[in-house]
């Protein structure tokens, strides 16, 4: 990899040389653990288990923290309950499975995309702070803050999911109390320590992981007739009413309309590589343990959306009256799950508890997920001179502290669900954002086409890279230009005679709007300019990654942490 410029020496040079000297830990090392034998103090290992990162954070996430983690912030109770909408009434078995099929081919995509670049440069908030540094400072402030949003505001949705779920055992415990004690318990594992966050989360993902493969085997057993009533259903549902519905029209129109209300509901359901991506300033060792992360990741979780899909229009027929009304009347918890009318039809007891019990662990888990991330990436726009300085301040632990906490302020507005018809006002805004989503995938898409021709700019081989994507740059093109189409036909439904309605327009479409008036209000006030590939700063932090790489002293867990570690790892 040739050298960087003189100026960019000099910078590196000097970031060294400042962290070296704060002397806090910065690998998987506590600060009441002992060293390795082989790290003892003023050895070359130990310089670098001391170093903080350029960003403040510690790296104490393990590789089994960062797998699970990427499931963890994916699967939520969109996938076990709301999946159904767009087949109830809609699309039909067949339009849904299709559509989380192809959509999943783009996240792959996009995941690829991400995975070369993150694992080249593993920093807190890395594709957001990658889109200022190798496109235009203007778009990384769009793209930080488009995020942001996005994740900041799904938090409060999963809390008014999780107190919706818990009152459909009981209504002992007010809305408001319960939505306190959510949004206490979230404080406690962000705040204290980034392993606190690593932990929970990995507990919490296996058990939505449990959940998805628990619920797909139930579909499997059930439909060959092991159930209380030995009905062999098998495909019954894909022939009656059938595989393919029409919604806004009759005929070949009106089901290629539900098949594309599938492929915004897989849109919005299916994310990408973010939440790995946002952790990788906090994993040790990550050149080695980001790439078996993506690749593992994305196997599961599209195994867990592709089969998830194919269930739902198993169990229950796409016009079921008990799953259309469930939607329609917001019925608590999740009985408006698919899998819980169908264990209901089949007069299986017992097991739509387990199913809440569970659903209610992956809300939780996704809500947790989403304050990890909105917090990081406000972090990463503090840290490039984005946001206001104090939000880079960290607690000994490596926690940004104040960005956790502004997390948690708006996510109050979860208390809104106390007064009546407030959990559809949060739906809404939820449809506000959903957009965001598919911005921010697009961004990631276009960061990369950009880092790319940086690299052959400069004569850096992506061959020297720690991970080489596959059918590149078509891969890149094949994202940007599906995302961006999902974006604008978003709202599609809107521009069907007869179906038009401002507030589903507004809430559709206002992130496409406010994201270019992002970029050009902070490009015409500061003056900013797209760099030129050339330009590109590719070596920024670069020199602490390879340091840290060279010298990683590897901690090896005793008894169960062992296992799970060699399973999960």
């Amino acid at each position: 990899m040739p050298m960087a410029s003189t100026a960019f020496e000099a910078r590196n040079s000097e970031r060294l040389g400042t962290f070296s000297s704060k002397g806090s830990l910065s690998q998987g090392v506590g600060a009441d653990e002992k060293l390795p034998v082989n790290a003892m103090p003023g050895s070359p290992a130990s310089s670098v288990s001391l170093k903080l990162g350029s960003d403040n954070t510690h790296r104490r996430l393990k590789s089994r923290h960062i797998q699970l983690i990427g499931i963890g912030g994916t699967i939520g109770t969109a996938l076990f309950v709301q999946i159904g909408i767009d087949s109830a009434g809609k699309g039909g078995p067949g339009s849904l499975f299709i559509a989380f099929t192809i959509w999943c081919t783009f996240i792959l995509a996009i995941t690829i995309c991400t995975a070369e670049m993150v694992t080249y440069l593993p920093i807190s908030s890395p594709f957001i702070r990658f889109a200022g540094r190798f496109v235009d400072e203007a778009f990384g402030v769009a793209a930080g803050y488009n995020f942001f949003v996005l994740q900041a505001m799904l938090v409060p949705f999963e809390v008014v999911a999780c107190n919706l779920i818990i009152h459909y055992w009981s209504d002992v415990v007010p809305a408001g109390g319960m939505i306190a004690i959510i949004l206490f318990l979230y404080g406690l594992i962000n705040v204290f320590a980034v392993k606190w966050y690593g932990e929970s989360e990995f507990w919490l993902a296996l058990g939505k992981v449990i959940l998805a493969v628990g619920l797909i085997l139930y579909t499997f057993i059930t439909m060959v007739g092991g159930n209380p009533l030995g009905d062999k259903y098998g495909f019954r549902f894909w022939r009656d009413p059938g595989s393919f519905g029409a919604v806004y029209s009759t005929g070949s129109l009106g089901e290629f309309c539900g098949f594309m209300a599938c492929l915004v509901q897989a849109s919005f359901t299916v994310a990408g590589p973010d939440y790995i991506s946002m952790a990788a300033g906090e994993v040790e060792n990550p050149r080695a343990v980001m790439p078996r992360a993506y690749n593992k990741a994305f196997a599961r979780l599209m195994a867990f959306f592709v089969l998830g899909s194919l269930c739902v229009g198993i169990v229950v027929p796409y016009n079921s009256r008990e799953l259309i009304e469930g939607f329609e009347a917001g019925a608590p918890g999740a009985a408006a799950s698919p899998y819980v009318i169908s264990m209901n039809r089949l007069r299986i007891r017992v097991l739509p508890d387990i199913v809440n019990a569970l659903v209610l662990s992956a809300a939780f888990s996704a809500g947790n997920s989403y304050v990890y991330c909105a917090s990081r990436s406000l972090f990463g726009l503090a840290l490039e001179g984005r946001a206001p300085k104090i939000l880079t301040r960290c607690t000994r632990n490596g926690v940004p502290i104040y960005c956790v906490l502004l997390v948690l302020v708006i996510s109050l507005i979860s208390f809104l669900q106390v007064s009546s018809g407030t959990a559809q006002v949060l739906r809404w805004f939820v449809s506000v954002i959903t957009a965001s989503q598919l911005i921010n995938f697009s961004v990631i898409a276009f960061t990369y086409m950009r880092f790319k021709k940086a690299c052959e700019a400069q004569g850096i081989s992506r061959d020297s890279l720690p991970y080489k994507g596959i059918l590149q740059p078509y891969l890149a093109w094949y994202a940007l230009s599906g995302c961006i189409t999902m974006a604008l036909v978003n709202g599609f439904p809107v521009f069907i005679k007869g179906n038009w309605k401002l507030t589903s327009f507004f809430f559709s479409y206002t992130m496409v709007g406010v994201f270019p008036v992002l970029y050009l209000g902070w490009k015409t006030t500061k003056r900013t300019s797209v760099i030129k590939f050339q330009d590109v700063d590719l070596q920024q932090d670069v020199a602490e990654i390879d340091e840290y790489t060279r010298n990683f002293v590897p901690t090896r867990a005793s008894g169960f942490g062992r296992v799970l570690d060699t399973i999960f790892g």
